[in-house]
């Protein structure tokens, strides 16, 4: 048997060797005991280079870029090398063990054989591989949508000039079309509608883009706007010169049919300092462009100039009759031909009719109408900018005294900002606007009533929600209007000096301003502030967003009076002058995002001080003790740095060291406070802060940081705070468990329950890497924000198990969780697997938004119902999209066109 093996054996040899001598290759039988060492040394180098390339794809991707195509293939190319190596290496000692004749040959040849020569080919394989694996870059900023939709409202008896410029649009001989007309006759809604009809309209172009241009015209401001929709936005290209922008904008446009739509041109756009091709017939683009002067279209070179016309009467009629109301129309049988006269004084003017309007709405006597009649028609200025302010000035004149004082504060704001409500709110009461109360909360109604006045008579508008909660704006014929009111018309007694947004690099002549109330210079490029203003009635001062470096002391030598100084987002600042003592008048202080390590001594003489703002001062390493405590009168207090953690090192009189302990015994003294916003660094430090009974009647946010004391934390410590309205958990690394323990029960359950965490509408947790669960937020009903990021364990955000263990805590039924819910945000949950089990309705949801390192939630809690009616995003990697789940076909088809790629 022995002989028949060896003869066996020495048959397959040959055999073998024959087929070699005749191919030409190595003998793989003889070579294993050196290729398999080989092959498991090139694995190795080829998992060390997939690793580094996929880190630098994660990096790039959470810049938000898009992997290379050919990254992609590779990687997935080396997964599977890497597999098939490995299969190879674990088989190796077993067919090492065949070999026989010191490796020459093999018991079992032709297994040997193959086997041999899988392994020489893979290693050649991985080691061509490793060479394609060099790459300088692995991804791209993602194209952009070629339309992005603007919302907009129904446009008013625009179709017939939306179908002349389409015509235009259409014309190849047509590049650049100029639309022109009055302030508030509808020109920025016809732009948008047009920008709004090429998604919807099968052409042949690349891109639109869309740009504000405004009347101070900013070319790096629209090379921004541009640059981002054509793939430059990262810091690098920021950076870049005017020229350089231009040329990298040119470059990409002038390969492309694009559509450019420039809103509220004032003089000529100089297309070549932004970097725009000139539109002609031989590259078919488009330059659209809306201005309130004929003269600018001629500069601008239009092919085409569309004036826009205001509207016919019956037109105009039937949009005043919409907005007044039935109710007002039909409170008596005259009023309804007192309103026609009241629409043609109006002139047809959108604006005109819709803010007049939205006045006379609850004007329900014939005194009231006459009246407004001859108001209108003592408006007599003939010449365009005249023939609509005193129009919208109509308004203002009917508008109380206080609410005519807060309409002009805003025009201290640049042209189209967004402006927190509740900062506007705080800025009136602190700037002496009304005096009747004395606490802000009392006041915070009165400004909300105001605020909700101002956006009926269409004087302000809505502009969505921000972090600091709802934002307003002013429509930029209003500011003119108001500005107009605030600087001539009432110029002897309450003096404006707005100058915001107006591209200023130095401080403006002091004796433009020394006279002013009220100045504003916020949003400019002004880094020092050198002169010394006699400013002996200025209350107001906006310096915010500039690019301050040094403010002298001798600055604030002369100003007073003064009552509200904002410095915020002057990220250079870096001292506080000493000078600013000498402002023993003010009320409020906002040094929020600027580089102020920190705050002297000297500041304990601004007695009269009533609100602080110390956010985000991420630089802010002393505040010196008893300074806090001394401001006696201080009503509102916010500091938040949660981009700090507790390795730093701290000065050792800085009160926001450790757990807060000496901010927050200073904060107890403080007899007026009822607005607070605080980090709180420990368990010991929340006990603290909790056993003070009023702390828990007016925190508004609250942010607590580390607590590596235990790893449960129970969230009823927190339960019936009256106004926490932000709840921040950053950090907590040891936490691994929210729970409700030791609820009170001294009242109702159905009352507790509402009570517990009723104001609650924002949460962020970041970094709270043991944390499985939040199903406690099932007792926050009113949460509108919820971002989870980071959080390695999180494996459900409600879980069905905990659930009922919650509600049986409470003692009640839960309800149908998230009901209020807008926006939800999840980035790095390596293990989060659902949001909740069930399907949710959503009635108030915006965004779901599945950033990068959430690979496992395969299902949505949606069904074609949840959120019916509303414009919902959901923002996710398209890998991540095409393997959801969806309960039906109706629910994928209701959400398919939600989807945006990130």
């Amino acid at each position: 048997m022995g002989n028949c093996c060896s003869v066996q054996f020495s048959f397959e040899n040959i055999l073998i060797r024959g087929w070699d001598s005749i191919v030409g290759q190595a003998n793989y039988v003889s070579k294993l005991r050196q290729t398999l060492p080989s092959l498991s040394a090139a694995l190795d180098e080829l998992k060390a280079q997939r690793n580094d390339v996929q880190r630098k794809v994660d990096l790039a991707e959470q810049r938000r870029l898009t992997r290379l195509e050919r990254v992609q293939l590779w990687l997935s190319k080396a997964d599977t090398m890497i597999t098939e190596a490995e299969i190879l290496i674990a088989d190796g000692p077993r067919e090492i063990n065949n070999l026989c004749l010191g490796g020459c040959a093999s018991k079992s040849c032709l297994s040997s054989y193959k086997f041999g020569k899988r392994v020489a080919e893979k290693l050649e394989d991985i080691k061509d591989h490793l060479n394609k694996g060099a790459f300088e870059e692995v991804a791209e900023s993602q194209p952009a949508a070629s339309v992005v939709v603007r919302p907009d409202e129904r446009p008013i008896a625009l179709e017939s000039t939306i179908d002349e410029v389409w015509s235009c649009i259409m014309d190849k001989d047509v590049g650049i079309i100029g639309l022109y007309g009055i302030g508030g006759v509808g020109k920025t809604t016809l732009l948008n509608q047009i920008n709004n009809k090429f998604s919807t309209t099968p052409e042949s172009f690349s891109v639109v883009i869309w740009a504000l241009v405004s009347k101070d015209y900013n070319v790096e401001k629209i090379q921004y706007r541009i640059g981002g929709k054509i793939g430059f936005s990262d810091e690098s290209w920021r950076s870049k010169t005017v020229e350089q922008k231009a040329e990298d904008i040119y470059g990409v446009l002038h390969n492309k049919k694009f559509v450019v739509l420039l809103d509220d041109l004032w003089e000529r756009v100089d297309l070549n300092k932004i970097g725009i091709p000139k539109p002609s017939r031989e590259n078919g683009s488009k330059l659209i462009f809306t201005t309130r002067s004929f003269e600018v279209c001629g500069e601008m070179e239009a092919r085409k100039k569309i004036k826009v016309e205001c509207l016919k009467p019956e037109e105009a009629w039937k949009l005043f009759q919409d907005k007044v109301g039935d109710e007002a129309l039909n409170s008596h049988p005259d009023i309804r031909k007192l309103a026609e006269q009241v629409t043609k004084e109006c002139g047809g003017l959108p604006l005109a009719l819709i803010t007049i309007g939205r006045a006379m709405a609850c004007k329900s006597t014939l005194g009231e109408w006459r009246y407004a009649i001859l108001k209108l028609k003592r408006s007599t200025l003939l010449i365009m900018e005249n023939e609509v302010l005193p129009l919208l000035k109509f308004s203002y004149d009917n508008l109380p005294p206080t609410m005519k004082c807060c309409l002009l504060y805003c025009c201290l704001y640049p042209e189209d900002y967004n402006i927190s409500k509740r900062r506007l709110v705080e800025y009136w009461f602190c700037g002496g606007l009304w005096n009747e109360f004395d606490k802000f909360t009392e006041a915070q109604l009165q400004g909300d009533h105001i605020i909700n006045s101002l956006l009926n008579a269409c004087l302000l508008e809505r502009a969505g929600e921000s972090f600091y909660g709802e934002l307003v704006k002013m429509h930029d014929v209003i500011r003119d209007m108001v500005l107009w009111i605030a600087c001539e018309l009432e110029a002897q007694d309450k003096k404006f000096f707005a100058k915001s947004g107006a591209q200023l690099f130095e401080e403006p002549d002091v004796k433009a301003w020394e006279g002013a109330k009220r100045m504003s210079v916020m949003q400019n490029r002004i880094r020092v502030l050198r002169e010394t203003p006699k400013c002996p009635n200025l209350h107001t001062m906006f310096l915010m967003e500039n690019e301050l470096q040094v403010i002298h002391d001798g600055f604030f030598r002369f100003i007073p009076h003064l009552t509200v100084l904002d410095l915020s987002e002057n990220r250079d600042l870096q001292v506080v002058p000493k000078g600013m003592s000498q402002l023993i008048s003010l009320e409020c202080l906002d040094l929020s995002k600027t580089s102020i390590t920190e705050l002297p001594i000297e500041l304990k003489s601004l007695t009269k001080l009533k609100m602080l703002e110390l956010n985000h001062m991420y630089n802010l390493r002393k505040i010196p003790r008893h300074l806090i405590s001394s401001f006696s009168k201080l009503q509102i207090f916010r500091t938040c740095q949660w981009l700090i953690t507790s390795g730093d090192n701290w000065d050792e009189n800085n009160v926001l060291n450790g757990g807060n302990e000496y901010l927050i015994d200073e904060l107890k003294s403080l007899q007026h406070l009822n607005i607070l916003s605080i980090p709180i660094k420990s368990m010991f430090a929340l006990e603290i802060f909790l056993s003070f009974g009023s702390f828990r009647c007016f925190t508004q946010a609250l942010q607590l940081s580390g607590f590596g004391e235990s790893t449960m934390f129970n969230i009823s410590c927190l339960e019936n705070m009256e106004c926490l309205e932000k709840l921040e958990f950053v950090g907590c690394v040891s936490v691994e468990e929210m729970k409700m323990e030791n609820l009170h029960t001294s009242i109702s359950p159905y009352t507790n329950y509402t009570l517990r965490f009723h104001a609650l509408s924002i949460v962020t947790i970041i970094g709270c890497n043991k944390l499985t669960d939040i199903t406690w937020l099932i007792l926050a009903p009113n949460l509108r924000s919820l971002l989870l990021w980071e959080c390695a364990k999180m494996e459900e955000i409600l879980s069905e198990g905990k659930l009922g263990e919650v509600a049986a805590t409470v003692g009640i039924p839960y309800p149908k969780p998230l009901l209020k819910l807008e926006t939800l945000d999840l980035c790095i949950l390596a293990e989060l697997k659902s949001i909740y089990w069930d399907v949710l309705p959503f009635p108030c949801l915006e965004r779901i938004s599945m950033w990068y390192g959430c690979p496992k939630p395969k299902k949505l809690p949606l069904n074609s119902d949840s959120a019916k009616g509303n414009h919902v995003t959901i923002d996710g990697r398209q890998d991540w999209w095409e393997t959801l789940e969806w309960s039906d076909e109706a629910t994928r088809l209701a959400f398919s066109p939600c989807f945006r790629s990130v």
